[in-house]
């Protein structure tokens, strides 16, 4: 007998029928022997709904007062699941992220989990119950709820697989697994039958939506056995593991993308030597996060610098900016939207020098501008101009021969 976390998302629980089929799930997961948590999320577009409902009552509601809105969404569905359990004849108990034990740092909306209690959790399990627990919630040292962020039931699955040491976790989605892209830009993207921690956190981070980049990070710092799969299908998924062998030798294995991104340029900064440091210090205490940096000396010896953030942030970090400009002593700041950051991502560059070069030679030929660009080991991004995101991403599967492997299960 071992220990399985299952965790099915909004799409898997969106309605009754579905629900039920979810409670099959684990029952077949059940009947193999295995003790099993489940973790899931919000009904479909529950979240959404709810932050809708919040913006009519107030167009800035605070965040703590939206993560205690936000959290009520999983514990529908626990209740729901629970009940679908036990009316087949399964014993099963739910537990919100608070009472499942779950301790998260004081931020809310995006709050990191700092350790998971497990008593109550195991104790259920050694009575042979089913323990479905809410995701995207946990609750602070003073009481208060948070939320991780969107996505963030992935990330409570696998801490929840780490912290009571299970045999693996099983992602259940509305996709078959890990494709190459986005197969609902590109037809001819395929499944990975399997990838590595790095490839994959690099690809989350990156956009791919298929799983949370701090579930990866977990997953990768605990071990822990990853598998994303269809909730709907019976069909093999994808393992992530630490090491995974070259399927026909690929250099790049995946195209990620985005197109929610912005450009934020800092002019005339006067010393060079701290003004990095203190810019980027500022961003982060506000939780901002700045992703492709670009440092450039004028002929006045003033530092200009340009760094990619989040639609979502530029409000937020021009007032930071404005705010501060005194002490970062800078002249100007522009920003620039309707951008978006296309990424190739593959272990397989390490072994490989001029992945990069002939990235940027397929994108010239398209006459796609290249505006900033960051390179690690395993993956090369580029911003470009959103009209041309998917253009670029099909061009760049094709250009690596993406569509002609045959790894599918």
């Amino acid at each position: 007998m071992g220990l399985v976390i299952q965790k099915f998302g909004g799409t898997s629980v969106g309605s009754a029928e579905r629900i039920l089929h979810v409670a099959e799930r684990v029952i077949e997961e059940k009947n193999r022997g295995n003790d099993v948590v489940v973790v899931v999320s919000a009904m479909g577009k529950t979240t959404d709904s709810l932050v809708t409902l919040a913006n009519e009552i107030n167009p800035k509601p605070s965040k703590r007062e939206m993560d205690v809105l936000l959290s009520t969404g999983e514990q529908i569905t626990i209740s729901l699941l629970a009940m679908a359990l036990q009316a087949k004849g399964i014993d099963a108990i739910s537990y919100t992220g608070w009472q499942a034990g779950i301790e998260t740092e004081d931020v809310h909306g995006n709050a990191r989990i700092l350790n998971i209690q497990t008593e109550k959790v195991q104790e259920r399990i050694q009575q042979g119950k089913v323990v479905i627990v809410a995701g995207f919630q946990g609750v602070t040292e003073a009481g208060d709820i948070t939320t991780l962020g969107r996505g963030g039931s992935d990330t409570t699955a696998v801490a929840i697989a780490a912290a009571l040491k299970a045999d693996k976790c099983d992602i259940y989605t509305d996709v078959t697994g890990v494709f190459t892209t986005d197969p609902r830009f590109v037809k001819n993207a395929r499944k990975l039958l399997a990838i590595s921690y790095d490839e994959m956190l690099e690809l989350a981070n990156l956009g791919a939506g298929v799983l949370h980049p701090r579930a990866v990070e977990y997953a990768k710092n605990y071990q822990v056995p990853l598998v994303v799969r269809s909730s709907m299908e019976q069909e093999e998924g994808t393992i992530i593991e630490e090491e995974v062998s070259m399927e026909q030798n690929l250099v790049v294995r995946g195209v990620a993308f985005e197109d929610n991104i912005t450009s934020v340029t800092v002019f005339g900064l006067k010393n060079p030597l701290t003004s990095l440091s203190t810019i980027f210090t500022t961003l982060a205490s506000h939780h901002i996060n700045v992703d492709i940096i670009i440092q450039s000396l004028t002929n006045d010896q003033l530092t200009n610098l340009s760094f990619s953030i989040k639609d979502s942030d530029l409000e937020e970090t021009l007032k930071v900016l404005e705010e501060n400009k005194a002490e970062l002593g800078y002249d100007k700041v522009n920003s620039e939207q309707g951008l978006a950051k296309v990424s190739i991502v593959g272990s397989g560059m390490i072994s490989n020098p001029g992945v990069a070069a002939d990235m940027f030679k397929v994108l010239s030929a398209e006459e796609i501008v290249i505006k900033m660009v960051s390179t690690s080991e395993i993956k090369v991004s580029t911003v470009i101009e959103k009209e041309n995101m998917v253009k670029a991403v099909e061009t760049l599967h094709d250009a690596f021969e993406l569509s002609k492997i045959t790894v599918n299960a």
